[in-house]
């Protein structure tokens, strides 16, 4: 809809000798945070003008929205009137409801209306004026508190589209069945218990969404509809469902999952539309477990949710929930005393209030579960996927939770159930925001007024003796090693005889002191004895909280050895550094290694590929990786240096947009809006390999842009000076990076086969009939397989000795192992008719869907020119004669 731009720009003055006009009959006001006062001074002002508005949107979260409703019973010109809350979001990001519960009286002389949209209010009945509209068609009351829809409800003849979904509705009203122009109903996510025989008697009915409520049993009266297209039944208490329900003519989909079905007819079965998971199918009716017992958690009810379900109902009998994502819980029974509903979606860590400790590294993203507030009667077990640390050593997973303002770690526990699949396994007694993180092993232990020892698992030489009397109450102590090589060190400082002893972190759960000092002892730096070292060359460091400083207290303690440990006291925890070395500002030094040692910092590479520059890869990795990973590509890849150093949060979400003359391929998946989407984890393989292109011809020019990284949204225009001068940290913009395209010299085909003797014969996949692809064609497919085309391989039929020998013939060179891939499978399948319908099908088994798509267009385009030719030729009208003929004979 077109938008008002500005509600006084919009109206004249009443002076004014002439009204101005409206945007033509549409009038959205809320996109603005005053919309509905913007309305009342429009109406105030320009009555007239405001008679022509036929379209109308207004935000339910304003104060005035009552008075700016009655006003607008005044425009009995309105077709189409949206009244919608959920603009405004709450603390937890939640959308809040709007504020109306009722309609004026004056609402049923909107005569021509036929566009009705309520959504996100707070309405708990529907006002009797509105089924006064006899002319409206589509009615949408979703995210109400709706107990129930009225039985006038029937006089609403013309309605095409009826949707309820997520209210607290428990009947449905006998007089739906005589909504019969009623195409779409939807009232999903409610507390229906049953359903009137009514609701099979709606003729023109093409999708009917009945999913996340109580249903236990589906009327016989559903064999009537005859229009049906799409049943929606999952996530309800179904134990039987009639088996007239496959004999519905045009039924492509019939979604029965989560449900108890344990057996369902024959006729049901062996429909292909029908989806059955998450039914206890062929299992025997048993008691209920008990609580406490350990098969409990088998036997609950398990629910499959598909990728546009955001929500669930758990009952005092628990379940099972898999999350499209691959998060899992299990909610025992009496988890809950009374129906539950739980909303559940993932976020990007914002790093405005994910905040990470020291040395933390991100595994996931951000999962939030609501309610917030609700207390389980029992702990709900939570399964959460990450990406796993290269290596875990002196390291551990974690799940942390955000309570109030204050994230806090649960206990957890690692599981694996594939090779690449890993899991984070963590019990809960309330929802909140939950994430997986990587973090240095901590160790903790209780002090008590007789005293303790501390030690580390990370490194058992590293201990913490508390005497008795050191603190009058109890208090918790925690501790974090980070080793140190020497490798690491000397990379880092350029100092060969500079070593250190692993980085030591203290913290306890009191701001007082301790009463008597506590003795530490740290491991001498590598090389060093208490026999052999200087003591002017040791130097003991302490860093704050923030580990900004690092201050040199060697002087300020009293520094014992033995032969392979230094002995220190003190009396307040921090960070402890023990270091060996001729520099004088080891403070300095101590502040760079730990910087570096934070991998905050990461660099933005884009590499356009020697042979198809076309191919781009872009990558971010760590700083001091950068080197090595430009050195190991140099072979295939070039590219502009490393792109200036970008302070970023570890998991933040990011975009790469192409500019100035260059474009991504749109047929890929991951583009939107001609930007690729990133996120950001240290941990992953954080590449992506696309092609780009330009609108500009290439026969006779090479062609420049560049890809910028922005942080957030991409802003409008990108600065002229973008490459030559680096914005603040804080800005959208992070870097740019140039790219060209150079002039076409040859033919693709020439680029991959030289001619030198070694090129192939001319190559074709189908008939003209029914669709084929020519050489060019699969060269085209070539270019746009990329790293998977040992899957793609397989799923087409080679087998792993030729996929082998393949990739080890052409081991420095990707693109020859792509092209021999595909047309040594190409060669031994010429003569076969279904080897299109093959290519396409190893290509969605192989996750490319994008590419089985561009094969289906390549023979839909193949097979119109085929039918055309025929046409221009006459052909089809001989063929149509004949078998005329033939019919008359």
């Amino acid at each position: 809809m077109a938008e008002l731009e500005d509600a006084q720009g919009a109206c004249c003055s009443v002076a004014a000798p002439a009204s101005p006009q409206l945007a033509g009959n549409r009038l959205n006001l809320d996109v603005y945070p005053d919309g509905c006062q913007r309305f009342l001074q429009l109406l105030a002002r320009c009555p007239e003008e405001m008679q022509q508005v036929e379209f109308l949107r207004l935000s339910c979260n304003e104060e005035p929205i009552d008075s700016a409703l009655e006003s607008a019973t005044r425009l009995t010109g309105l077709t189409s009137l949206v009244l919608k809350g959920g603009h405004t979001r709450d603390e937890s990001g939640a959308c809040l409801h709007g504020l109306l519960m009722d309609l004026p009286q004056e609402f049923g002389s909107l005569i021509r209306l036929a566009h009705l949209d309520l959504s996100f209010n707070s309405f708990s009945s529907l006002p009797e004026c509105l089924t006064e509209l006899s002319n409206l068609t589509v009615l949408l009351l979703c995210h109400n508190c709706l107990q129930g829809l009225p039985e006038s409800l029937g006089k609403l003849k013309k309605l095409t589209v009826l949707s309820a979904m997520t209210n607290q509705i428990r009947n449905l009203p006998r007089s739906i069945g005589e909504l019969q122009a009623l195409q779409v109903l939807n009232i999903a996510e409610n507390l229906l218990e049953s359903i009137p025989e009514e609701l099979g008697y709606l003729k023109s009915c093409t999708e009917m969404d009945l999913s996340g409520n109580r249903l236990e049993a589906i009327p016989v009266s559903f064999a009537n509809l005859q229009s049906l297209r799409e049943l929606h039944l999952h996530s309800n208490q179904l134990r039987a469902v009639p088996a007239a329900l496959a004999s519905l003519p045009r039924l492509t989909r019939l979604d029965l999952q989560n449900n108890r079905l344990r057996a369902v007819p024959a006729e049901i079965q062996r429909c292909p539309c029908v989806h059955l998971r998450g039914n206890p199918l062929g299992r025997p009716a048993s008691p209920e477990p008990e609580p406490s017992s350990d098969s409990s958690s088998s036997e609950l009810q398990v629910h499959f949710l598909s990728s546009d379900e955001g929500s669930f109902t758990v009952t005092s009998e628990g379940c099972r929930v898999c999350l499209p994502c691959g998060i899992r819980l299990c909610f025992p029974l009496g988890s809950v005393s009374s129906d539950t509903r739980v909303h559940y979606r993932k976020l990007p860590p914002d790093p405005q209030w994910v905040m990470l400790q020291h040395h933390d590294i991100l595994l996931s993203e951000v999962l939030e579960l609501q309610p917030h507030g609700v207390h389980f009667l029992q702990e709900v077990q939570i399964w959460m996927p990450y990406v796993p640390p290269r290596s875990l050593r002196k390291r551990e997973v974690v799940v942390r939770t955000r309570s109030g303002k204050n994230w806090s770690e649960l206990k957890t526990k690692q599981e694996r159930k594939e090779k690449h699949k890993h899991l984070a396994k963590c019990s809960v007694a309330h929802f909140s925001w939950f994430l997986v993180i990587s973090r240095l092993v901590e160790d903790q232990c209780t002090v008590p007024r007789d005293g303790t020892q501390l030690f580390s698992r990370v490194d058992p030489s590293i201990r913490v003796k508390f005497p008795a009397g050191a603190t009058e109450e109890t208090r918790i102590v925690k501790m974090q090693v980070l080793p140190i090589t020497e490798e690491e060190l000397q990379e880092i400082t350029n100092d060969p005889e500079s070593t250190a002893s692993p980085l030591l972190c203290l913290s306890q759960s009191s701001s007082i002191n301790f009463l008597k000092p506590v003795q530490i002892q740290l491991p001498l730096p590598p090389g060093v004895t208490g026999q052999s070292l200087e003591r002017s060359r040791l130097h003991l460091l302490h860093g704050d909280l923030q580990a900004q400083t690092w201050n040199d207290i060697t002087n300020q303690v009293v520094l014992e050895f033995t032969h392979i440990y230094a002995l220190f006291e003190v009396d307040h925890f921090s960070w402890y550094w023990l270091w060996y070395t001729t520099k004088t500002y080891v403070g300095g030094i101590a502040k760079k290694v730990y910087e570096r040692l934070r991998l905050y910092q990461v660099n933005f590479v884009a590499l356009q590929r020697k042979r198809d520059p076309e191919q781009v890869l872009l990558q971010c990795a760590p700083k001091q990786k950068v080197e090595t990973i430009l050195k190991k590509l140099n072979d295939r890849y070039q590219g502009p240096e490393p792109s200036d150093l970008v302070d970023m949060f570890e998991g933040e979400q990011f975009f790469a947009a192409f500019e100035r003359g260059l474009e991504i391929d749109a047929d890929r998946p991951d583009c939107v809006d001609g930007r690729i989407s990133f996120i950001f984890y240290s941990h992953m393989k954080n590449m992506k390999e696309i092609y780009v292109k330009s609108g500009v011809s290439r026969k006779e020019q090479a062609v420049k842009g560049q890809v910028s990284f922005y942080r957030g949204s991409i802003p409008d225009t990108v600065p002229e000076d973008a490459t030559k001068k680096r914005k603040g940290p804080d800005s959208q913009w992070l870097a740019t990076l140039p790219i060209k395209l150079p002039k076409l010299k040859s033919r693709l085909d020439e680029q991959y086969f030289p001619k030198n003797g070694q090129t192939l014969p001319p190559l074709n996949l189908g008939n003209a009939e029914t669709g084929y692809l020519t050489e060019t064609n699969l060269l085209g497919i070539a270019r746009r397989i990329g790293i998977d085309w040992r899957t793609i391989g397989m799923n087409l039929g080679l087998s792993y000795q030729q996929i082998e020998r393949i990739g080890y013939n052409n081991r420095e060179d990707l693109d020859k192992q792509i092209v021999e891939m595909l047309f040594s499978w190409a060669r031994q399948n010429t003569e076969s008719q279904n080897s299109v319908k093959k290519l396409i099908q190893a290509m969605e088994e192989s996750s490319r869907q994008d590419i089985a798509d561009e094969i289906e267009s390549i023979i839909e385009l193949g097979k119109k020119k085929f039918t055309e030719s025929i046409r221009r030729v006459g052909l089809d009208q001989e063929s149509s004669n004949e078998d005329s003929a033939i019919a008359m004979v």
